[in-house]
């Protein structure tokens, strides 16, 4: 692995670039990679009301930003590829009422490029801290935000995609029903005909769904070791590595070239290494550029 923090890193697969998406994006290191992009995996700066270290705006000015960026990233998309983007919710300051920002911003960011929406998803986080705070725990007015919006959105209705590569182990009941090839079939209540034989079929594993339950509780793996070694400080909204692994396995195949344009600490870039696919991902803030480093030094060693 060749490293220079001030301009990024690469490793066998991909780059990280130093600095913001825009610059990057519009710069000639950037042209090498306009319409081959199969998916744009990211995970924007959340349109929250307080400001964070790692950068967010807030308000309309977001909206305008992020519809923005929609016609930039499809540029770089392959004819079939995918965007796929996590934005949080967002809640009106100094008021138990939940903001429509994040809708909002999904819309303008769709309708600004031209986009289908393919498919919405629900990352569900059991594991997440009660908040926000003021409402959930001090005054007891609502509870727990536990969740995200993920959107999967691109330029063509039919893009590269297969759930075959996503599928989830069979359950106990499911693997039993296949042992004895016998269920009930017919008119259910909700007027769907079951044929005799439309689950006899092994395929391997079952079809997931659009709602993903994904912790997020690892407090020492190597991308934590690395940071706390070094002295360098952790990115405060880190991805689920699950999150990228699913939508780069669903979305691309192995050589695919997939895109962060909001790295953070590099959870993209790690899974697709990981994964085999080609990737590149950019990150303004150097010292969260040498901290996400740490996702591939254990290769290195």
């Amino acid at each position: 692995m060749e490293s220079d923090f001030a301009s990024g890193y690469k490793t066998k697969y991909g780059k990280m670039f130093v600095g913001t998406a825009e610059s990057i994006l519009t710069s000639p290191a950037a042209k090498k990679y306009k319409g081959k992009i199969q998916l744009v995996f990211t995970s924007p700066p959340f349109p929250l009301n307080r400001k964070k270290k790692y950068g967010n705006l807030q308000g309309e000015p977001y909206i305008d930003w992020l519809k923005q960026m929609s016609l930039l990233l499809k540029d770089f998309l392959t004819e079939d590829g995918s965007i796929v983007m996590e934005v949080g919710n967002a809640w009106v300051k100094g008021s138990p009422v939940m903001s429509t920002l994040a809708l909002r911003s999904l819309l303008a960011f769709q309708d600004e490029a031209d986009l289908n929406l393919c498919q919405q998803f629900i990352c569900y986080n059991p594991a997440r801290l009660p908040g926000p705070a003021q409402w959930v725990t001090i005054e007891r007015a609502r509870v727990k935000d536990s969740f995200t919006h993920v959107w999967w959105m691109s330029p063509n209705e039919r893009p590269k995609a297969d759930n075959r590569r996503v599928l989830k182990p069979y359950s106990k009941s499911m693997l039993q029903l296949l042992a004895s090839q016998k269920y009930n079939a017919g008119k259910r209540p909700s007027e769907h005909h079951i044929g005799e034989k439309s689950f006899l079929k092994n395929n391997k594993g079952a079809i997931p769904s659009n709602v993903l339950t994904l912790s997020n509780t690892r407090t020492n793996d190597n991308y934590q070791k690395y940071c706390r070694k070094n002295n360098l400080p952790m990115h405060p909204a880190r991805m689920q590595m699950e999150l990228a692994d699913f939508f780069i396995n669903f979305l691309t195949e192995p050589g695919d070239l997939v895109l962060d344009p909001f790295g953070g600490s590099n959870t993209t870039g790690a899974s697709a290494e990981r994964l085999k696919r080609k990737w590149v991902s950019i990150e303004p803030n150097v010292d969260y550029v040498k901290a996400s480093y740490g996702r591939f030094a254990k290769e290195e060693e």
